[in-house]
């Protein structure tokens, strides 16, 4: 679920570059390795949950879930009142329950209930809760329906995963190694057109290889994994304008040396809820792995 590390070695270059070539300094050094080791522990905690599935990867998702919802509470200064982040995590927490049990339809009442809950007791920017609380609600159920296809859902989250990652990380290794004009510089200044294009061009080689490891027909694949990485991009892009519209640089301190876990699902949150819609209309609710990569 968590973007591999891609910053680290862009924070340990700068740190060379301030120091005119010398060593990264110690601080640098050390944000490094917490970078790396949070990265290699999420990412086999992601793919193991996924492949275990289950209650083992909704438990995941659901606790996942509910540190969304509170970040995004703390990021619209809303986090104060203790009865909208009660409310709404106990809702996420119940919903997810019951989609370990397999009882979407109820986990959909539940989440209803608890977005009217949370939006009555914000004592303000009831706007923003609900937004928020709407967010960590699909991302928890969009990740669960996909899994949820016994016959093909392992192998259309892990063509989510790979999307996510390759637009990241060929994103941010277009960026740093072209540059050139900026994609959106009053929303995100680093991101660039190189880096989105480099990002779009690193998914479709992993979807290919996804695709020729068994997981769908090329053709398919590579289209879903277009729309995917566009849609994962923006992801990214909204939650640096949240982020920018309340004069807040990181969503929390969760992840060593990473940041909050918006900062580092925006893109699979956006990418988890599209390929959940697009399979869900075509495979129905049993069948969205299915329908995502059959055609």
């Amino acid at each position: 679920m968590t973007k591999p590390d891609t910053a680290a070695v862009g924070d340990a270059a700068n740190a060379a570059q301030r120091n005119e070539g010398a060593q990264p300094t110690k601080a640098a050094a050390s944000n490094l390795v917490m970078r790396v080791a949070a990265a290699l522990v999420l990412v086999p905690l992601a793919l193991g949950a996924a492949y275990a599935g289950g209650m083992f990867w909704t438990a995941l998702v659901t606790v996942v879930a509910v540190g969304l919802y509170l970040e995004w509470l703390m990021v619209v200064g809303e986090i104060r009142t203790a009865s909208v982040g009660t409310a709404g995590a106990l809702a996420i927490g119940i919903a997810g329950v019951c989609c370990a049990y397999g009882l979407i339809d109820f986990a959909v009442v539940v989440l209803g209930l608890g977005l009217v809950a949370a939006t009555a007791l914000a004592a303000g920017r009831r706007t923003w809760v609900a937004a928020g609380f709407a967010y960590a609600s699909a991302a928890e159920l969009g990740s669960v329906l996909v899994r949820f296809d016994a016959a093909e859902g392992w192998h259309a989250l892990v063509l989510v995963f790979l999307v996510v990652w390759a637009s990241d990380i060929g994103g941010y290794v277009a960026g740093r190694s072209i540059g050139g004009p900026k994609l959106a510089p009053r929303i995100s200044p680093n991101k660039t057109w190189a880096g989105a294009v480099g990002g779009f061009v690193a998914s479709l080689v992993a979807a290919a290889a996804w695709s020729m490891a068994g997981a769908g027909g090329l053709v398919t694949t590579l289209v879903l994994a277009a729309t995917l990485s566009v849609v994962s991009q923006l992801g990214d892009l909204a939650e640096s304008a949240v982020k920018r519209h309340f004069g807040v640089k990181d969503s929390g301190h969760i992840i060593p040396g990473h940041g909050g876990l918006l900062d580092r699902l925006d893109g699979y949150v956006a990418a988890i809820v599209v390929a959940a819609l697009l399979g869900l209309l075509r495979g129905g609710l049993d069948g969205v792995g299915r329908g995502l990569l059959v055609w």
